[in-house]
Parts: C-alpha cells; sequence; structure tokens
C-alpha cells in the first residue's frame, strides 16, 4: 500500500526544478489545459482506487504537452522518489497522478538505469585504465627506466 502524498510536498518538488505554479482552483484544473498565456502546473488531492491519498498534477499553457513531460521528469528522479501514472482512469489528457514510489518500482527503475547505462561505464572504466597504463609508463621514463623491449 502506497504512503499519503501531499500535494504541497509535490509542489515544492516541481517548483524546485523551475516549473511554474499556476495554483489554479479545481473547477479551473477540470476546464483543460488551453486558455493560459503561462506555461505551468497546478495540483490538487484526489484518492486512488485504494482510497489512498494521491496528488493530480495537471499541466497547463500553451506547450502543456512540454510541461508535462517535464513534471513527469522531475518526480521520477532518484531522489525525489515518486511514481507518475499518465494512464490512471479518470485523468485528463493533460493530468498526472503522483505517489510515492514503492521501494520495488524504486529498485526496478535503478535497476534499468544501471542496464542502460552500463556500457557508458564500461567504456569508461576501459578509457581510465589507459589513461592510468600511459600515466605510469611516463612516470617510469621520467625515472630513467624504460621497458627492455
Amino acid at each position: 500500500m502506497s504512503r499519503v502524498t501531499r500535494s504541497h510536498t509535490i509542489r515544492r518538488h516541481l517548483v524546485d526544478g523551475g516549473l511554474t505554479d499556476l495554483e489554479l482552483s479545481e473547477d479551473t484544473q477540470k476546464a483543460g489545459p488551453g486558455g493560459h498565456d503561462v506555461d505551468g502546473f497546478s495540483t490538487r488531492q484526489a484518492r486512488d482506487d485504494a482510497g489512498v491519498l494521491v496528488v493530480i498534477a495537471a499541466a497547463f499553457g500553451p506547450d502543456w504537452f512540454a510541461t508535462m513531460r517535464e513534471i513527469r521528469h522531475r518526480l521520477e528522479q532518484p531522489y525525489v522518489r515518486c511514481h507518475v501514472d499518465g494512464d490512471a482512469p479518470g485523468l485528463a489528457d493533460n493530468e498526472l497522478m503522483v505517489r510515492w514510489a514503492t521501494s520495488a518500482e524504486l529498485l526496478a527503475r535503478k535497476e534499468h538505469t544501471a542496464r542502460e547505462t552500463a556500457g557508458v561505464r564500461q567504456l569508461l572504466r576501459e578509457q581510465q585504465a589507459r589513461q592510468d597504463a600511459e600515466t605510469h609508463r611516463q612516470a617510469l621514463e621520467a625515472a630513467g627506466q624504460s621497458g627492455l623491449f
């Protein structure tokens, strides 16, 4: 079962990430993403299917789809630890359901990231090993020693 998620906490994470809080009422949020000159977001409390308090984050403005991507990206960072669901029943096109991620979800996300970056990390290790070997060879030559070939 998920923990209770408060809108002020999610709002703070998004504002700290550079997004603009439009502070819209629930009725204005349900009217849709258009009609706003500034890109931004607004949050409200709701309950999920299990009855747990979650946050609905809605994107607004001329480029609301990009704002929605930024919301998802910001809240799914490892240090924020949220689960974002755009396919939950009852959500409008510009809304995302946000709740605290479970430990299983965080572990799966961490493993996925590790698999994606494994090749890059291996390449960096090989480059570092080559650089260390070259530095060691130069140090030996500077000391007057050279390889016997």
